[in-house]
């Protein structure tokens, strides 16, 4: 079990450099990023010191080969660097350094900083985060909720009317894009049903009262979740109406009858846990993937994380904000995947023996 997280964390890392690389050459490529820090207005020595900054010329007013300018954007990002003592100050790089004017360091990746707002793109995206892990947490809580016990019903109720509805509404779940789903939970129950809910056609996860003091609102959290929600409910509980069906044909399950075992019992305590294993891979896939793919979601309900700033800085071009939450997004999907590895273990042991 030990060699096969460490070979995925190996594969994580080589697909996070990657990541690194299409980010930094499919963005570095459009436009010039000084004019888009400067604006339209600016003279050609402030376009010089910008440049500087951002690693696209040298002292002397030399262009970088992008090929350069691509490692200046890997030692930022990475935990494992060298910087020397003023890009360190320059920076506010916090890690552990050690060594003379070039320093060898572990560090908090440094995303830069937004073109924009000129805030460090960490912090932008740290502030947002909470928002995205409130929401991907609540639409997969629902999605588990529901979609476990209705996939076990249908598939113990086989061929009824419970079993078709449950079919019948998965493939409806599966079908409709999360945007066009945003779309009408805004309007049937954000607007024309609004008095009967309570509930707002958009609304952030808080809210900023007299004093200044921000404060949960987790009634503007319902909207987005269940909306975000649907697709992994409907994948979660074809998943597990289909393994349930599989296990509940094995031998071991009519010996549990055999030695009068309830039904309930040899269900959900001897089938459902054999029958987990592909309904885990679709949590844990569906979940890193709900934490990167709000973006729509977010956008459409106001919420406000990492989506949403994501979409937000597209719409103005500033691109070290899409960079990082790009490369935060492919980390959580490398976590995650190896959290799910552990978790096969702990489920069914046979994972563990190989």
């Amino acid at each position: 079990m030990i060699k096969l997280i460490i070979k995925k964390t190996i594969y994580g890392l080589l697909v996070l450099v990657g990541v690194v690389v299409l980010v930094f050459f499919l963005f570095q490529g459009f436009g010039d990023p000084s004019r888009i820090v400067m604006g339209q207005t600016g003279d050609s020595t402030t376009q010089a010191n910008i440049r500087k900054e951002l690693y696209l010329i040298n002292e002397k007013g030399e262009k970088i080969p992008r090929f350069k300018q691509f490692l200046y954007y890997l030692n930022d990002v990475s935990p494992i660097c060298f910087h020397n003592k003023a890009d360190i100050e320059k920076k506010k790089l916090r890690g552990l350094f050690a060594g003379g004017n070039t320093k060898f360091g572990l560090k908090i990746p440094y995303l830069r900083k937004s073109y924009q707002s000129k805030r460090e793109v960490g912090s932008i995206l740290i502030q947002a985060l909470p928002g995205t892990l409130m929401l991907a947490v609540a639409a997969m809580f629902i999605a588990i909720l529901i979609g476990i016990p209705l996939g076990v019903v249908a598939a113990v109720k086989q061929n009824t009317w419970l079993d078709t509805s449950a079919i019948f509404s998965s493939i409806v779940g599966i079908s409709a894009p999360s945007f066009f789903m945003g779309i009408i939970m805004v309007y049937l129950f954000g607007f024309v049903l609004s008095d009967w809910t309570g509930l707002h056609i958009a609304g952030s996860w808080f809210a900023i009262d007299d004093e200044g003091q921000r404060r949960l609102t987790m009634q503007n959290l319902i909207l987005p979740a269940v909306t975000l929600g649907i697709r992994p409910l409907a994948i979660i509980t074809q998943l597990t109406r289909s393994a349930m069906l599989d296990v509940l044909d094995q031998d071991y399950i009519r010996t549990a009858y055999a030695k009068g075992l309830s039904k309930r019992t040899v269900i959900w305590k001897h089938g459902l846990r054999n029958a987990l294993n592909p309904v885990i891979t679709a949590i844990t896939g569906w979940f890193a993937e709900l934490l990167a793919g709000a973006f729509f979601v977010e956008y459409i309900f106001g919420w406000q994380g990492i989506g949403k700033v994501t979409v937000d800085a597209l719409e103005k071009l500033d691109y070290p904000v899409v960079m990082g939450s790009v490369l935060i997004s492919a980390t959580f999907f490398i976590i995650i995947n190896i959290l799910a590895d552990i978790l096969y273990g702990v489920v069914d042991p046979r994972v563990r023996i190989q």
